[in-house]
């Protein structure tokens, strides 16, 4: 089988020989494969109408059979070779080794690692597409110039190429932003800040209708409620660590009284203050703490995007304190409670990714090899437990402890991670926490950072994809719009959205002065479940002619229909 991400790597190097030939004075960042295809990073200006010309010469090229060869230069050598490219003698500069890598293909030489396919006809020429470009800071810093990156597509086949442009056209259809724009769900107002949404009257009422769904949920389970402020002292993020280790992910301090304040990046620091506030027994545990708690953290202007990447949002967090014969049932009841949690809402297909510690480097993470064994056992049983999925990821956990990832497939297939369960050997220590155990002595417990939803922001802009903004009947913020054809009718029409609005059914009455096929109109695009029409025969019937997604179901008795929409509800059909 072809390796896939040699020949992206290669298609980048060919598009970099194309650019060359077609602006010979173009100065060069780098390439490399990403998810899904390659870019590659250039100082030069260009219209997107250049890239049919660029795709086309890299197909000439391809045709050419031009193979890749890998050669060791002197740092001397290399500086000459690219004397009149400032970007690749910067990375020069910064290599250690005194022989470096470059690979030539054709006409062109480019600074590289590798590996490189051989040759050209080993790619499938109809098989990839330069897809757009955009800007991009050199190295990603914003201190350095902007140069144009040119994003490219490639895959094995032409069929999967197709396959994914065709999933790509749906997920722009889908694309949050613009359903919730015309939704009137959220908005961003640079006014008053990028990466800080503003829920609308509709957004707030569908994030009001989950976070009552999960704290109830939650509070079943056995979880406290707490709540904590948005501002923690220096001294607080000192303890956690997060000064040290976070801080390019905070804000700049707020100085009140000569004392410094941040704007807290994360709630489990104040989440161990509330469990340090009074003396725990073994027989207190475990506590489980919950809070839908909002948390700031810096993100580079370029890389906002609606709800799913933010500057301000609201953390579905929840902290697990036990003993250690307590770990094993409290992660499966967590897995357990995201399981249900997640089905509910509609995702079936799940995946996790467990990661663990390295085992060759295990100088570098907190806690014995008694505990780690024992954190990595008992979460990968709890996996299989709930029969997922998983693949074990050696070295990708962080160093203070263990954690798994689960990840949800959408609608259309994108694989999506979601919820967090993290063990915690580092806070514990930090804080000193500890209860009293059968002896009558001091012990420290075991810490499970639990985020089953992750940020409501994300979340939501998850669900409006999911879902492409049709939303199910118990989340949509309107259930139910009624539209009464004349004047004579509007007061049966008020008595219908009373009783409905009694049930806790929410609905809204329709405008008058439009045509009655323009209001069915409008409440379609909006995305309403029921469409309830009145007139001369409904309101002599006591009847609803009722329109839903699933087409016209014609003149129902109103009591029938309310029975179906409160049974719909209670029942969260999907």
């Amino acid at each position: 089988m072809k390796n896939l991400k040699t020949i992206r790597h290669s298609l980048s190097h060919i598009m970099a020989h194309a650019v060359l030939e077609l602006f010979p004075k173009t100065k060069f960042g780098i390439g490399p494969a990403i998810e899904n295809g390659f870019y590659y990073d250039f100082d030069f200006n260009i219209a997107e109408g250049d890239l049919m010309k660029i795709e086309k010469r890299m197909k000439e090229l391809i045709k050419k059979n031009i193979s890749f060869k890998r050669k060791l230069v002197s740092k001397t050598e290399a500086k000459k070779i690219f004397k009149n490219q400032p970007y690749k003698l910067e990375l020069i500069k910064e290599l250690p080794a005194k022989q470096i890598t470059v690979y030539q293909s054709g006409d062109f030489i480019d600074l590289c690692a590798g590996p490189h396919i051989k040759n050209t006809k080993e790619i499938d020429i109809e098989a990839f597409k330069l897809l757009k470009i955009a800007g991009a800071y050199w190295k990603g810093d914003e201190k350095n110039p902007m140069l144009t990156r040119i994003y490219g597509l490639a895959f094995e086949t032409k069929k999967e190429l197709l396959d994914y442009i065709e999933k790509q056209a749906e997920a722009e259809k889908r694309d949050h932003v613009i359903l919730g724009k015309k939704l009137g769900l959220f908005m961003i107002s640079s006014e008053v800040g990028q990466g800080l949404p503003i829920w609308l009257p509709k957004g707030a009422l569908l994030r009001k209708i989950i976070e009552d769904f999960i704290i109830k949920k939650y509070l079943k389970n056995g979880y406290e409620l707490v709540g904590t402020p948005h501002i923690g002292s220096e001294k607080l993020f000192s303890i956690s660590g997060h000064l040290t280790n976070y801080k390019d992910g905070m804000y700049s301090p707020i100085e009140i009284e000569k004392e410094k304040y941040y704007l807290k990046p994360m709630n489990c620091p104040m989440h161990l203050m509330i469990y340090k506030n009074s003396p725990k027994s073994y027989r207190d545990l475990p506590v489980r703490y919950t809070e839908l708690g909002t948390v700031y953290r810096y993100e580079k202007s370029g890389v906002l995007h609606g709800l799913t990447r933010v500057r301000g949002f609201t953390q579905d967090d929840g902290h697990i304190i036990c003993r250690e014969d307590q770990l094993e049932e409290e992660i499966n009841k967590a897995i357990k409670l995201t399981k249900e949690i997640l089905e509910i809402f509609g995702f079936k297909d799940f995946r996790v990714a467990l990661s663990v510690r390295d085992p060759k480097n295990k100088k570098k993470y907190l806690g014995s090899d008694k505990m780690w064994k024992m954190a990595e056992d008992k979460l990968e049983k709890g996996i299989k437990n709930a029969g997922w999925n998983f693949k074990r990821e050696e070295g990708e956990a962080v160093f203070y402890g263990p954690k798994m990832d689960i990840k949800v497939k959408d609608s259309i297939g994108r694989e999506l991670q979601i919820s967090t369960l993290q063990v915690d050997f580092n806070l514990p220590e930090r804080f000193d926490i500890d209860f009293i155990n059968e002896k009558s002595q001091k012990e420290r417990p075991f810490m499970l950072h639990r985020a089953l939803l992750g940020s409501l922001e994300r979340f939501i802009g998850v669900l409006i994809e999911h879902y492409a903004g049709v939303l199910p009947l118990w989340l949509s913020p309107i259930q139910a719009e009624i539209i009464n054809i004349g004047l004579a009718h509007r007061q049966y029409a008020e008595k219908i959205c009373s009783q409905l609005l009694a049930n806790d059914i929410r609905v809204s009455l329709s405008d008058e002065n439009q045509t009655v096929s323009k209001r069915i109109r409008e409440a379609e695009i909006k995305k309403i479940p029921y469409i309830l029409v009145v007139g001369d025969k409904e309101l002599a019937n006591n009847t609803v002619n009722v329109r839903s997604r699933k087409g016209s179901e014609g003149e129902i008795k109103f009591e029938k229909f309310l029975g179906q929409i409160k049974k719909e509800i209670v029942d969260k059909v999907i």
